[in-house]
């Protein structure tokens, strides 16, 4: 039981309804957001259908994301949506994520050409980041949120001296107003990123909010350890359809998620940590 929901019974309804195959069986059940899991569903042992229960906010929101771009080559297809928004349907993608990816420059030009430059101004709401979920009044304040929650895990890992340097160029971001706001995937990285044969071939998992494009963007090329330097960072950028930004503002806002993923990566991916505190030397002391 999730969310209130017996599995069993939303497979069973979705049988009858004739929305997937009457043979599907659950595979595994991995973790999806905070409040929801994800479901991989196989039909004659062969996995088919993902099915990713969640709250009724979030489902809503996906579901605003893959209807606004129904047609984008890396989104999922959307088989079926709950009409109380408990829960969603799609194909499943087979591939890996996180691993055995590529060079980053090969899979963040497609991520590019193929996602981020199809993003739609989405003009419902006037507030940045996420939408129902205490959304913020400025874009500066959600940047700014995500480097304070960064912080409680970074701790005293890194300098206070490097804190208080991210903070300065939180304060050199534009609050927003007199941008457009955009329709973005939200958490827009690897742990999201399906790929196959070293090739980016879905994009899955979204949460949606509404900010500039440069934010998927960045979160993307900060969300893998490896090529983080500037070179990789310039040769896709010219490839973003974006309004011009000086050299050192792309550095700042670089050091700025960087330092969020550092906090995410000891919450999440210790793994990687080594590899993150590297390219935090090479980052930080490219700006006076």
């Amino acid at each position: 039981m999730t969310l209130g929901i017996d599995v069993n019974d939303t497979i069973k309804g979705l049988c009858e309804k004739g929305v997937i195959d009457c043979t599907t069986k659950v595979l595994n059940k991995m973790n999806g957001t905070t409040e929801g899991f994800v479901y991989t569903l196989t039909v004659n042992d062969n996995p088919k259908y993902v099915l990713k229960l969640d709250s009724s906010e979030n489902i809503f929101l996906v579901e605003q994301l893959y209807q606004t771009y129904t047609n984008n080559t890396l989104l999922p297809k959307i088989l079926y949506t709950d009409p109380a928004k408990t829960y969603i349907v799609y194909f499943y993608t087979a591939g890996t994520t996180h691993y055995n990816r590529g060079a980053k420059i090969n899979w963040l030009t497609l991520l590019i050409k193929e996602l981020l430059n199809h993003y739609e101004i989405y003009q419902q709401t006037d507030k940045w980041g996420f939408w129902l979920e205490d959304p913020c009044q400025t874009w500066r304040d959600f940047i700014d949120r995500g480097v304070e929650y960064a912080r409680i895990n970074v701790g005293s890992l890194l300098p206070v001296e490097d804190y208080y340097k991210v903070k300065s160029y939180v304060g050199n971001i534009s609050t927003g107003e007199e941008h457009e706001r955009f329709l973005l995937h939200g958490d827009c990285g690897v742990h999201n990123f399906v790929f196959d044969q070293n090739t980016l071939t879905r994009v899955i998992d979204p949460s949606p909010i509404v900010g500039p494009v440069l934010y998927d963007f960045i979160y993307a090329f900060c969300s893998s350890p490896d090529d983080l330097n500037l070179e990789t960072l310039i040769s896709t950028f010219t490839l973003l359809n974006h309004e011009p930004i000086e050299r050192s503002r792309l550095i700042e806002e670089v050091i700025i998620q960087l330092y969020c993923r550092i906090g995410i990566c000891l919450k999440h991916h210790p793994h990687d940590l080594a590899d993150y505190l590297k390219a935090w030397d090479y980052w930080k002391v490219l700006l006076p």
